[in-house]
């Protein structure tokens, strides 16, 4: 009983440690933080993961979704998106895209968004001709122009190709400033999933891992890095890879309806009983609780992009950037808070 007791407390105490320790918490943030999504879905169902869970934390109180923006240049990854937020109530989210040719192909469960149950589709949605869907920029724009200053957080989960366009983008109709200008006057922190800043393990070595969504338009990471004038926390692939979302919540937890688009989308890219990585929904998770202690931050520094794709990271106090950071107490909480936020069901 003594030994229980010493490691009940030994837990109480780490736990207490991890929630209030000033050097993993910023500032609770104002209520409900003004956010935009842009992300490569279709490439990846982690992505749908994210969309869901941000839905779910709106319906808390806890964000605003101003927008949706891809970088998956096919027209069913709009779709989809667009019947996965009217599947929650919200399809009415502005939706932009870009045109730059990096995976076009339409993607192993964007096709839900045409699944067609006697004569009538599965997952209404009215954004069905790609001539209606307005750029990625512009929606970017828009969005932010009409935010209030430093108060937006976008969370970036694909490619770096509609921020490193809206970073170049001049004034226009929409507002008389320029992207570069627009991002500083109105964006409070770049929440991105991109690099790792630590060696993965591959066929039983530890070795540098060139991210996905960084390799796919080096050119805009880029840019990305270097340009980008406000804070960037950077989830690494090691951050997501380390905690997998367990199957057994897309078996159980979304049985709610018949027909769910999250739990389809997981099954249709890769069906239980295997366990996704959690990659997109960590940057989503911090972007909007920076401050519950899901993770721990590494000094501020400078991230940079070189030219084969590999991210490094070096300390500065001139930096803009920090990555995440896990020990195992916080990565247990964080499958928790992930598996319930992702399935928790829609507030109709």
């Amino acid at each position: 009983m003594k030994q229980q007791t010493q490691t009940l407390t030994f837990l109480m105490l780490g736990a207490l440690a991890l929630l209030f320790c000033d050097n993993s918490l910023a500032a609770e943030p104002e209520r409900p933080v003004p956010l935009i999504f842009d992300t490569d879905i279709g490439n990846d169902v982690d992505d749908v993961l994210a969309l869901g869970m941000i839905h779910a934390l709106e319906d808390r109180g806890d964000c605003k979704l101003l927008a949706v923006t891809i970088t998956k240049d096919n027209p069913l990854a709009a779709s989809f998106t667009d019947a996965v937020n009217t599947f929650y109530g919200k399809g009415n989210i502005p939706i932009g895209i870009c045109k730059s040719g990096v995976t076009p192909q339409t993607g192993k469960f964007n096709v839900l968004a045409e699944k067609m149950d006697n004569g009538k589709l599965r997952y209404p949605h009215d954004l069905k001709d790609p001539r209606q869907i307005p750029s990625a920029v512009s929606v970017l724009r828009k969005a932010l122009a009409g935010a209030k200053d430093h108060s937006v957080v976008i969370a970036q989960v694909g490619f770096s190709t509609n921020l490193a366009d809206l970073l170049k983008s001049p004034a226009d109709e929409i507002c008389p400033l320029t992207g570069q200008e627009l991002v500083k006057q109105k964006v409070k922190l770049l929440s991105v999933m991109a690099g790792a800043f630590e060696k993965i393990p591959h066929k039983g070595k530890l070795v540098d891992h060139r991210e996905y969504n960084v390799v796919k338009d080096i050119p805009a990471a880029k840019k990305l890095a270097n340009d980008w004038p406000t804070p960037i926390v950077w989830s690494g692939f090691e951050i997501g890879l380390s905690v997998p979302y367990p199957h057994e919540s897309i078996e159980e937890d979304y049985n709610y309806t018949p027909h769910h688009p999250l739990a389809e989308a997981y099954i249709l890219y890769n069906p239980p009983p295997h366990d996704r990585p959690t990659w997109d929904l960590t940057s989503v998770l911090y972007a909007v609780y920076p401050h519950r202690g899901y993770f721990d931050l590494s000094e501020v520094g400078t991230v940079t992009v070189e030219d084969d794709g590999l991210t490094t990271y070096k300390k500065s106090d001139q930096g803009r950037h920090q990555y995440l950071k896990l020990n195992d107490l916080q990565r247990a909480r964080l499958i928790e808070a992930l598996v319930q936020l992702s399935s928790q069901p829609p507030q109709k």
